[in-house]
């Protein structure tokens, strides 16, 4: 067995163990308000998201009719605490209309109908597809692209090879799981900065193991 391999068993053990059942970490109350709030979330933290999402469905509404009635100014105006609000303020009024015109007003279960919104890319469209709808997918922020790294589990070239990396690692029926549960780790235990090999459960399991781990 590979160093990778041998690394995906300890880290699938002690993830396992440490978030058997992960919580998704953006407030939401159904396929939409969980797009809007991942749309969002784009380099914001998810508690600014948290707090931006129900002003801005108590202001404006929560489906897609709502938002595709509001002005790009009001909905700027309201999530421009999450950063990059103009974009992001065009794209959920877009994306709003879209689903109002093409879907019946509902977000489309499929990675090509989700990536043809607005503000809609591969990451978020694996987010949606695997949280909202169930289908496998392995969406890779920074914190699982920073860890995959780290861990051995990836050589960290690009997103695309991170994500096509953990794939073939780990079994489809955890990627969805997987997903969150790195995510959670990360930001506990093995953040970007302030890391410490020797308090991290996982990179501390690695080394005992003879397994490389990155800084």
């Amino acid at each position: 067995m590979d160093d990778a391999r041998k690394a995906a068993r300890i880290v699938g053990r002690i993830l396992d163990r440490e978030f058997p059942d992960p919580p998704i970490p953006l407030d939401h109350r159904d396929p939409f308000t969980f797009l809007v709030a991942v749309v969002l979330s784009a380099q914001c933290t998810d508690a600014r998201v948290n707090q931006v999402t129900p002003l801005l469905f108590s202001s404006l509404g929560d489906t897609p009719g709502d938002l595709a009635r509001a002005r790009v100014e009001d909905i700027q105006e309201i999530i421009r605490p999450c950063g990059l609000s103009p974009a992001k303020s065009r794209a959920l009024q877009g994306l709003s209309r879209i689903l109002v015109d093409v879907h019946g007003g509902r977000v489309p279960g499929s990675f090509d109908a989700l990536e043809a919104l607005p503000g809609v890319g591969h990451k978020t469209a694996s987010v949606l597809m695997s949280q909202a709808f169930g289908v496998p997918a392995l969406p890779v922020d920074t914190h699982i692209h920073r860890c995959a790294r780290r861990w051995g589990l990836s050589d960290g070239h690009s997103v695309e090879r991170t994500e096509s990396d953990l794939k073939a690692l780990f079994p489809k029926a955890r990627w969805n799981r997987l997903h969150l549960q790195i995510i959670h780790y990360a930001r506990r235990d093995c953040p970007a900065r302030g890391h410490r090999a020797d308090a991290c459960p996982v990179c501390a399991a690695l080394a005992k193991a003879g397994l490389p781990v990155e800084e």
